[in-house]
């Protein structure tokens, strides 16, 4: 998906809500184990109910890793029952030297067919650069996540003072664009996200941590978005699991609703 089309969402849907699917056995309906397929089901009841509200949808791939060969037909059953006009994200954290980079990009650009693949930079360029490739495809490349332990390495303070993350936001504009590379920045990062935008004033930004991890939706959104969206905003249990009953669906539309409709007011202000 070009980076045009994805700004046509968010405003078509006045919505840029990331449906997160980290659907877990022992967290989805019981009602649902009957099924041939549970995690399927589950998925496909989350994502007729939030597709309105929705313009992206981001599967976990450990939650379908865990399962093995069952697992990863799951993941392509639920790809492929995706409408094709909104975006998909491999919540995959992939990061290797060249060659292994390039068969993971194939796995989930090609065998898959997701939109984008978020990738963790450690390594450096090799292990980004195959990712980059892919035409249409994207980098969703982390620097600044909202977990507890970011703070292990990524506020690390350089010789010239930056911290890491800054470092790697920088560098990484020499490997990719705005049109096929993103960047992974957590909500709870407010004091941060100012001078992140600044830095990447078109980038696209995922950000997870709104929601469950208390990141503000109303901070995020008057300092990250921009002319063309700009945003990709993650909620993941606060959606699929705001009902553990029959009426999980309707549930999740709800949550859904309440965030797009949030949304559109600020968007509505650009």
């Amino acid at each position: 998906m070009h980076y045009k089309q994805l700004s046509q969402q968010i405003f078509k849907k006045s919505s840029y809500l990331c449906v997160g699917l980290d659907s877990a056995l022992d967290k989805i309906p019981s009602h649902l184990l009957k099924e041939k397929d549970p995690i399927f089901e589950f998925n496909k009841q989350i994502i007729d109910a939030t597709i309105d509200f929705a313009v992206a949808y981001k599967p976990n791939i450990a939650f379908y890793e865990a399962l093995g060969p069952s697992g990863w037909e799951t993941l392509q059953k639920t790809i492929d029952y995706l409408p094709k006009d909104v975006f998909t994200i491999a919540d995959a954290k992939r990061g290797d030297i060249g060659n292994t980079s390039q068969m993971y990009a194939k796995a989930f650009f090609e065998s898959l067919n997701f939109d984008s693949v978020t990738v963790a930079p450690y390594m450096g360029s090799d292990s980004v650069k195959p990712f980059l490739t892919f035409e249409e495809k994207w980098v969703i490349l982390l620097a600044l996540t909202s977990n507890e332990g970011a703070q292990d390495f990524q506020f690390e303070e350089l010789q010239n003072g930056k911290p890491l993350y800054e470092k790697v936001i920088e560098q990484s504009q020499n490997w990719g664009s705005h049109e096929n590379m993103m960047y992974v920045i957590g909500a709870t990062r407010n004091e941060q996200f100012a001078h992140i935008r600044q830095l990447i004033p078109k980038h696209f930004l995922l950000v997870p941590g709104v929601g469950a991890q208390g990141g503000s939706l109303k901070e995020i959104s008057e300092i990250g978005l921009n002319k063309d969206g700009g945003l990709l905003v993650n909620s993941s249990r606060g959606i699929i699991y705001a009902s553990s009953e029959k009426d999980f669906a309707k549930a999740a539309a709800q949550e859904a609703r309440v965030l797009q409709e949030e949304m559109k007011v600020y968007l509505d202000q650009l």
